[in-house]
């Protein structure tokens, strides 16, 4: 879970995954099949004989996707009383159709971003010819020429512009309308640019608060940093399914629990970070058992300053730690 006021993300639930070998020989079918598949030149042009018209909303779910689609339903009711959670924000490798439709059935919005090629359309907006069905798609979106009315922000920093666009288009895999924000990049002196195409299945996002929830979602790496980096995520060598979740879920855990205390110290030490943390803590197990082992324990005064004094030992930001031993 994300939290927009903090701007971290705290690990609530973590699940081991094995694919099955009917996930893994789907899998290779899908790759082959997609190899396999005749390109534009090969096929003939208008519809294949014998297809018929298909309800976008009857949409089977992946195993994976039914994984995360139980994850988010335990989370949701886990915390139905403390917050309300109305947004999942996922990679792009979700922002397809089936990951909206997983989604909604939690009864959450999805922000993914899509592929940069993606094939949207401008709603249709001309008059109805009287006769045949109603059109809904409109001309094909050119990134390169979004009309001004859609444009949000501009921004130049050195010679990188920055033109963020929103809109409300639609895509023929996704079976309703997309918030749209398209954010375009333009080198001023070589006129090299690129894009990304964020969306929503909420139509009333604003376009600052989908891109920065979006970017929010980098928050998640950090977390996976930290529990390798200082919680052994990357080094236990266990090999059990009991005992790797065991030691993936502790690696997590620490993370929040860190950054619990550290809102603590850095209350007297602001530039303190999680090497320090752990040389306080460890300083503090040192002091505690060598205390244990003398036959007369020093006096309070004497025993603040041998607390204050191997506490600092080991820290990245050495300064004079604030804190009373129990």
């Amino acid at each position: 879970m994300v939290s927009t006021q903090e701007r971290r993300s705290f690990p609530l639930h973590v699940e081991q995954v094995v694919r099955s070998d009917t996930e893994k020989a789907a899998s290779q079918a899908k790759a082959t099949a997609k190899q396999q598949k005749p390109s534009t030149a090969q096929r003939r042009r208008g519809r294949p004989k014998g297809s018929t018209n298909k309800n976008k909303a009857d949409v089977t779910l992946t195993p994976e996707l039914w994984r995360i689609n139980s994850m988010i339903t335990a989370l949701l009711q886990r915390v139905a009383a403390y917050i309300s959670l109305t947004s999942v924000v996922l990679d792009g490798h979700f922002g397809n159709h089936h990951a909206l439709h997983m989604a909604r059935q939690c009864h959450v919005h999805l922000i993914s971003k899509l592929r940069s090629d993606s094939a949207l359309y401008w709603p249709y907006t001309a008059l109805y010819a009287g006769r045949g069905p109603h059109r809904m798609y409109g001309s094909t979106l050119d990134c390169r020429s979004i009309p001004e009315k859609y444009l949000k922000a501009t921004t130049v920093e050195g010679h990188l512009q920055t033109r963020i666009y929103q809109a409300q288009l639609l895509h023929k895999e996704f079976s309703h309308a997309l918030n749209v924000v398209i954010i375009v990049k333009m080198n001023l002196q070589t006129h090299a640019w690129a894009h990304v195409i964020l969306c929503s299945s909420a139509l009333e996002l604003p376009y600052d608060m989908l891109r920065d929830y979006y970017c929010l979602r980098f928050q998640i790496e950090f977390t996976f940093r930290d529990a390798k980096q200082y919680w052994g995520l990357e080094d236990f060598m266990n090999v059990t399914k009991t005992a790797v979740t065991n030691a993936a879920n502790l690696a997590l855990f620490m993370v929040n629990v860190s950054h619990r205390l550290l809102r603590d110290l850095r209350q007297s030490d602001p530039a303190s970070g999680i090497l320090d943390l752990k040389a306080q803590c460890r300083g503090y197990k040192y002091v505690t058992e060598t205390i244990q082992m003398l036959p007369e324990k020093p006096t309070p005064i004497l025993l603040t300053q041998i607390f204050t004094k191997v506490a600092c030992l080991g820290r990245i930001h050495v300064v004079q730690p604030s804190f009373s031993p129990g």
